[in-house]
């Protein structure tokens, strides 16, 4: 018998109970899933951060703890957090960011906010949206989610420039790196979407300096992570017109507060943390073949890099 606690909210058990049943079914575990096992039999721990397990000192006999969640950034620097921590990495976790970040970036390339909010009776037929080939495209993180998101834009055409913190190479995208190479991919961008993980490393990647390397009225989007970018300076360069328009998913204080700029100005989209989600049927599958793996002898996979934060 193996022991799985359920470390989440509430409403997240209602959801994944039923499909992480069906999922350790289906591979042939025999697994004891429940929310209050006993710490020191816990085998495994299905985890969110938002969910009642803080500490993982007395789980003195688990063997991993598998995220529900992609980002790690709330609990990867848990001083009691000794055992292997998994994140999620998932296909439909995946397709719903690319999703997402294809419809907000052809928003803004085919200028469509102009003709859904201001039908004024007056035809303009003399602004034309630019093909895809010449919108200059910058990624900022080149994980499974950046790259995915990457690819699709450029099967519409679009060139794209992907950059991240150490050197990868990925078809159909020019891949920069490091220091010199942020400002390379930020240089003349027309549209930026970040896609890093929130580490001391990304906070406020985009800030003063960096933005003004974009081509003035280029497009902001962040599906990412809040501290990504320096607030302030974001704000400072809509209202100079060095950024077009915003487009924000995740917020450094979240749900974003209601007195916040934000939400008022004219040039910001606000979204409230829904780019993409983890969806139960697929994730427990996820799970399920993770645990089996470990308890085939084989290695975590997913495993996060404690020194790197992701």
């Amino acid at each position: 018998m193996i022991n799985v606690l359920f470390s989440a909210k509430p409403a997240a058990w209602a959801e994944y109970r039923d499909s992480l049943t069906a999922a350790f079914a289906d591979a042939g575990m025999d697994v004891a899933l429940a929310t209050d096992h006993a710490p020191d039999v816990v085998d495994y721990i299905v985890f969110a951060p938002n969910g009642p397990v803080t500490d993982f000192t007395p789980y003195v006999n688990t063997n991993g703890i598998l995220s529900l969640w992609a980002g790690v950034e709330t609990v990867v620097d848990n001083a009691t957090l000794t055992q292997p921590l998994m994140r999620m990495v998932d296909d439909s976790l995946t397709a719903g960011m690319v999703e997402w970040v294809v419809g907000h970036a052809m928003r803004h390339h085919l200028g469509m906010d102009a003709h859904i909010a201001d039908q004024d009776g007056v035809w303009r037929d003399t602004v034309h949206p630019p093909l895809a080939r010449v919108r200059p495209v910058t990624i900022l993180g080149l994980g499974a989610l950046g790259t995915a998101c990457g690819q699709a834009l450029t099967a519409l055409g679009f060139p794209v420039t992907g950059w991240s913190r150490s050197l990868k190479s990925v078809d159909s995208i020019c891949c920069l790196h490091g220091a010199d190479g942020l400002r390379d991919a930020l240089t003349d961008a027309q549209i930026v979407v970040l896609l890093l993980p929130d580490t001391p490393a990304t906070e406020n990647t985009l800030d003063a300096e960096t933005l003004g390397f974009l081509a003035r009225g280029a497009f902001v989007i962040n599906p990412g992570r809040g501290p990504l970018i320096d607030d302030g300076a974001l704000l400072a360069a809509l209202n100079s017109g060095q950024i077009a328009h915003a487009t924000l998913d995740v917020f450094c204080v979240e749900p974003l507060p209601n007195d916040h700029p934000y939400w008022a100005h004219p040039s910001v989209t606000v979204t409230p943390h829904i780019a993409s989600t983890t969806r139960p049927d697929t994730a427990s599958r996820i799970i399920a073949a993770n645990i089996q793996r470990h308890q085939n002898g084989g290695q975590f996979e997913n495993q996060v890099d404690r020194a790197a934060g992701y």
